[in-house]
C-alpha cells in the first residue's frame, strides 16, 4: 500500500524519511530561493498583466504540490520569462483591455496547459522531453528572451507601446525614445545600479530582492509618484478566491492550441533543469510523473487564481547551490511567500515598474544565449539552421505561431531523421565479428554475401527510399554476389503492410538475378508477420535467421574464404556489433 502511495507521490517518500542534518541546509536555501522568487513572481505577473498578488499566488500551492508529486528533489516551480510571455501574446487580444477578463483568462489558459499535461502524462507522453530538441529551444528561448527585452524597454524608459509585434515597435524606436520620461529612466537606472553593486558585494545574496526593495523605499519616503514613477499599485492580498469565468465559452477555443503549446515547451525546459540537476546530484528523473506533476502544479495554480508555471532554472541554480538536499525547500519557500501574499501585501504597492522591468530585462538577459546559436553552426549546421529558424520565427511572427513552428519542425526533423537514415554494409574482422565496412579496413566484405543494414524503423513513407537504397548499394557489389542479407534487428520493429509488400517486390527482383534474398533477426516476429500478409518463407520464399551470425553460417558453405573461416571458428564467441 506504501509503495503505490510512494509511486504517486514520489516526494512524499523523501519526506518521510527525512533525516534531521538535511534541515539546515534546505532551510537556508528555502530562504535564498523565497528571496529570489518574490521580486521575479511580481515582475512575471506585470509581464503576464495580472496584479502582482497573482504572481505570488502562482508560487504558492504549485511549489507545495510539485514538492509531493514531482521526482527532483532541486527543481523549483513557478512563473516563468517564456512561460508568461506566451499567456501574455494569446490572452492580451482576447481580452482586449478588459482587465477583469484578462485575469481569468489567464487563470483558464492554466487549467488548460495542467489538463493537457494530464493527458500527455496519462498516455505515457513523457518521450515529449525529447521531442524538441535543443537546437530549437534553444532558438525559441532567446526568440522570447529578446521579445520579453524589447517589450520591458517601455517600462524603463516611461512611454508605452502602440504596436504589437516586435518589428514595428524596432521600427518605431526613434519617436518612442523621444518620449523618454526621465524620472523614470532615472529609477530604472538606480535599480541597475544597486543590482550590480549587490552582486559585486554579495554574490550570493538576492540583488532583485534588494534593488526592488530600495525602489520602493525612495518611492514611499520621497513620494516619487508625485513625478509620474509609475508603481504596481494597490495589490490585492488575503487568501485568493475562486471566480467561476464568466466569458463566452467560444473564447475558451482560442486557448486550446496555445495552452497544448504551452505544455509542451513548458514540459521540455523543465525536463532540461530537472535532468540535469538530478545528474549533477546522482538521482533519476521519471519523466511521465514529472508530466504529472506539472499538469498537478498548474491545476493548483488555476485553482489559487494563479498563472501557468514551470521549472525555473535560476531558483533551481539557486536552490542547489545553496545546499538544497530536499522537496522540503519548496514547502518551506512557499510558506514564506504565502505568509507575504497574506498579510504584508501593502508595502509592495510602492514598487516601481521601472525596477521590475529592470529585473525582467536582466531575467531574459540570462536566458539569453545567442553565442550558443552561433557555435552551432560550426558543430551541426542543420541544427544551426534549426535553432536560427525557430528564433526568427518568434521574432517576426509571434511568440505562439514562433512556437507553433518549433514543435512542427520538432516534428519534421524527427520525420526526416526516420524517413532519410543512415545505412551500413556490414562486413566480418579479423576476430569474426560482424561490423561495418567503412575506410578503416577493420573489417572485410564476405565474399558472395552482400549484408546490409538500414538504420531506422521501417514503415509506409520510408520503405520505397529503402528499397531504393538497398538497390544503389547492391549495385556497387561485385558481380559474385550470390546471396543479400538484411538485418532485420534495426528495421523490421512492427508490423506494416506497405513493408511487407516493398519486401515481396525485392524478392521478385533478386529472385530474377538468380540471388537468395534473406533476413537476420526477429524471426519468430517476421515468420508471424509473412503469415498475415500470405508471404512465403523457407526455400520457395524469403529465409529468415534468428541472427546474422546464422544467416551467415548457412551461406558460408560455398565460400570458403579466409574471413568466413574466422567467423566460423569464433561465431560462439563473438557478438553483433551494437545498432
Amino acid at each position: 500500500m506504501l509503495s503505490r502511495l510512494y509511486n504517486f507521490m514520489p516526494g512524499l517518500n523523501t519526506l518521510l524519511h527525512y533525516e534531521r542534518q538535511w534541515f539546515a541546509d534546505d532551510l537556508r536555501a528555502a530562504l535564498s530561493v523565497a528571496a529570489v522568487a518574490l521580486p521575479v513572481a511580481i515582475a512575471y505577473a506585470q509581464l503576464t498583466g495580472v496584479n502582482a498578488a497573482v504572481g505570488l499566488y502562482s508560487c504558492i500551492l504549485p511549489m507545495m504540490l510539485y514538492a509531493l508529486f514531482g521526482t527532483s528533489k532541486q527543481l523549483i516551480v513557478g512563473p516563468d520569462a517564456a512561460t508568461c510571455a506566451v499567456i501574455a501574446a494569446v490572452v492580451t487580444p482576447l481580452a482586449a483591455g478588459d482587465s477583469f477578463k484578462h485575469w481569468q483568462l489567464v487563470v483558464t489558459m492554466t487549467a488548460m496547459t495542467g489538463f493537457w499535461c494530464f493527458i500527455a502524462s496519462k498516455f505515457k507522453l513523457g518521450v515529449l522531453a525529447d521531442f524538441l530538441s535543443k537546437p530549437i529551444l534553444m532558438g525559441l528561448l532567446n526568440g522570447v528572451a529578446i521579445t520579453i527585452i524589447v517589450g520591458q524597454f517601455s517600462k524603463v524608459f516611461g512611454f508605452t507601446f502602440d504596436e504589437r509585434y516586435l518589428l514595428e515597435r524596432l521600427g518605431g524606436v526613434p519617436t518612442y525614445l523621444s518620449q523618454t520620461h526621465i524620472p523614470t529612466l532615472l529609477m530604472a537606472l538606480f535599480t541597475v545600479v544597486i543590482y550590480f553593486v549587490m552582486k559585486r558585494l554579495k554574490p550570493t545574496w538576492p540583488a532583485s530582492m534588494f534593488a526592488i526593495t530600495l525602489g520602493a523605499i525612495l518611492v514611499w519616503f520621497f513620494n516619487l509618484e508625485q513625478f509620474n514613477i509609475k508603481t504596481i499599485g494597490t495589490v490585492t492580498g488575503g487568501l485568493p478566491v475562486f471566480n467561476t469565468p464568466v466569458f463566452d465559452i467560444g473564447i475558451i477555443r482560442e486557448l486550446v492550441v496555445p495552452a497544448l503549446n504551452l505544455a509542451i515547451v513548458s514540459f521540455v525546459s523543465m525536463m532540461l533543469t530537472a535532468r540535469s540537476f538530478a545528474a549533477k546530484n546522482g538521482y533519476d528523473i521519471d519523466a511521465d510523473k514529472e508530466f504529472r506533476a506539472l499538469g498537478i502544479a498548474n491545476f493548483a495554480s488555476a485553482l489559487s487564481q494563479g498563472f501557468a508555471v514551470s521549472g525555473a532554472d535560476s531558483r533551481t541554480a539557486v536552490n542547489d547551490a545553496n545546499g538544497g538536499k530536499t522537496q522540503l525547500v519548496s514547502i518551506i519557500a512557499a510558506t514564506i511567500i504565502a505568509i507575504i501574499a497574506i498579510f504584508l501585501t501593502a508595502p509592495l504597492e510602492f514598487i516601481p515598474s521601472a525596477a521590475l522591468g529592470v529585473v525582467l530585462i536582466i531575467a531574459s538577459v540570462h536566458l539569453l544565449d545567442l553565442k550558443a546559436v552561433w557555435q552551432l553552426k560550426f558543430k551541426d549546421k542543420q541544427a544551426f539552421y534549426l535553432a536560427l529558424a525557430t528564433l526568427f520565427a518568434v521574432l517576426f511572427i509571434g511568440v505562439i505561431p514562433g512556437i507553433t513552428l518549433a514543435v512542427l519542425l520538432g516534428l519534421f526533423q524527427f520525420i526526416r531523421t526516420v524517413m532519410r537514415p543512415t545505412d551500413n554494409i556490414l562486413g566480418v574482422d579479423i576476430k569474426g565479428v560482424v561490423r561495418s565496412l567503412d575506410a578503416t579496413d577493420k573489417a572485410k566484405a564476405v565474399q558472395g554475401v552482400f549484408i546490409y543494414r538500414f538504420n531506422s524503423p521501417l514503415t509506409y513513407f520510408n520503405a520505397s527510399y529503402f528499397k531504393r537504397r538497398l538497390l544503389e548499394q547492391y549495385a556497387k557489389q561485385k558481380d559474385d554476389t550470390q546471396c543479400v542479407i538484411i538485418d532485420a534487428v534495426p528495421c523490421f520493429t512492427h508490423l506494416d503492410l506497405s513493408v511487407m509488400a516493398m519486401l515481396a517486390d525485392l524478392d521478385v527482383i533478386f529472385k530474377k538475378r538468380g540471388i537468395s534474398l534473406e533476413l537476420a533477426g526477429r524471426k519468430r516476429q517476421l515468420l508471424s508477420w509473412f503469415e498475415i500478409a500470405g508471404m512465403v518463407s523457407g526455400k520457395n520464399g524469403i529465409y529468415v535467421h534468428s541472427d546474422l551470425y546464422v544467416a551467415l553460417q548457412k551461406n558460408s558453405v560455398s565460400q570458403p574464404t579466409d574471413e568466413v573461416a574466422l567467423f566460423e571458428a569464433h561465431t560462439n564467441e563473438a557478438k553483433p556489433e551494437p545498432l
